[in-house]
């Protein structure tokens, strides 16, 4: 290779893709000679011009080092880094149909929902033009703010009426949210359940919601004498036909009491369990008893948990404008009660009303039951998975065909 690298190139006069390979030491090569030799007299034979190889090994060494000075003022500059989407969660979104609704004109418009939670902080973009209700009953603050560990009250409005990025469940829904929850410094969100029961009836009396959310709940209590506040404060508003919808509960798993989350446990509330992409039980969500309080056989369309909707690795608005990951039947809770709302704007005559008694919330639960999306897990009801999951489109059309009240 040395050898030949030191050779020059001639073209064929005749034609110029025959090359003849002359040595540039022999003794008596100049112009006229090797003209004469190679047939090209009287006119001069030029070589082919070549690049040396030790010249383009150089010439390239040299390029790295330009290229690797840029690269290096461009990473100092920052410019080197660009910035990605954030991820979402449209799968659940399509799993549940609520997409569909959505493309049906959907949105929530003139539905009335009130979540107890955390708070909520209205800083990220998503919620941009966006008004909410605020009640604060852990503090004093007249502005809406959020006392949980990442901000969870946030997280579960950012579900339900996200404006950009990842649109919301029910976009234009009026929604209230009332701060009953803080983080008690251990990094768990907890209340007094006397607390969360002056909001349930907040929402119920001063807000005078539609549905209210709890993406919450207590422990049951199957001994005590007399049943809990926010039982109670439950039981008062679905008796008035207020649709209320309740998180199953976290303890699944080898801790699981075998009973969901209070007030979850009421009757006319509509329990959720979560799942994971794929249709699984999420391994902490709750199981559901099927005896009341007093022992007594539950019945259809009250057995516990009803539905499970998706729960797991969630994504949904955080703190300083971040999207953020969460899993826990808190999420499942709002794609129901969202799902419901859009089905509220459809059948606005299952609205409660003064005179409402809970019929329609008992007829709104049989067209859950009917419509729930059950694999070769559940034949009827299963005490982890319910009637089985959400399905929006189908629960919509039991509705328009079968209920009354």
């Amino acid at each position: 290779m040395d050898g030949i690298d030191r050779i020059d190139f001639l073209p064929e006069p005749t034609d110029r893709r025959i090359l003849s390979a002359i040595d540039p030491s022999t003794s008596g090569y100049h112009d006229e000679w090797r003209a004469e030799v190679t047939g090209w007299a009287p006119h001069y034979a030029e070589p082919i011009v070549r690049i040396r190889r030790k010249r383009l090994i150089a010439s390239n060494v040299t390029i790295f080092a330009i290229l690797s000075v840029i690269l290096l003022l461009v990473w100092q500059s920052g410019l080197l880094f660009i910035e990605l989407s954030p991820p979402k969660s449209e799968w659940a979104f399509e799993v549940t149909e609520i997409r569909q609704l959505q493309e049906q004109g959907l949105d929530g418009q003139g539905v009335r929902i009130c979540m107890v939670d955390t708070g909520f902080s209205p800083t990220h973009s998503a919620f941009d033009g966006v008004e909410i209700i605020f009640k604060d009953m852990v503090g004093d603050s007249t502005e809406p703010v959020d006392y949980g560990t990442i901000g969870h009250g946030t997280m579960m409005a950012g579900l339900l009426i996200s404006q950009s990025h990842q649109i919301g469940i029910s976009p234009n829904v009026t929604l209230a949210v009332v701060a009953a929850l803080s983080d008690n410094g251990d990094g768990v969100n907890s209340g007094d359940e006397a607390v969360v029961a002056d909001a349930i009836r907040w929402c119920h009396q001063e807000f005078n919601a539609d549905i209210i959310s709890l993406s919450l709940g207590g422990q049951q209590k199957p001994d005590s004498e007399r049943e809990g506040a926010s039982v109670s404060a439950t039981r008062m508003a679905v008796d008035s036909g207020i649709f209320v919808v309740a998180a199953a509960g976290n303890d699944g798993g080898g801790d699981d009491d075998g009973m969901v989350s209070a007030p979850g446990n009421v009757a006319r509330v509509i329990t959720v369990g979560a799942t994971t992409r794929g249709g699984l039980i999420w391994s902490n969500s709750s199981i559901g008893s099927q005896l009341t309080e007093t022992e007594n056989p539950r019945q259809n369309p009250n057995l516990k948990p009803e539905i499970v909707s998706p729960g797991h690795m969630i994504i949904s608005t955080g703190n300083d404008g971040d999207w953020y990951s969460s899993s826990g039947t808190s999420v499942s809770t709002v794609f129901v009660s969202g799902a419901l709302a859009l089905i509220l704007q459809a059948h606005p005559e299952l609205k409660p009303t003064e005179n409402s008694n809970g019929s329609c919330i008992d007829s709104v639960k049989v067209a859950l039951m009917n419509s729930a999306h059950q694999t070769d897990l559940v034949s009827q009801h299963d005490n982890h998975l319910g009637y089985g999951e959400l399905r929006s489109q189908s629960w919509l059309q039991e509705i328009s065909t079968s209920a009354q009240c």
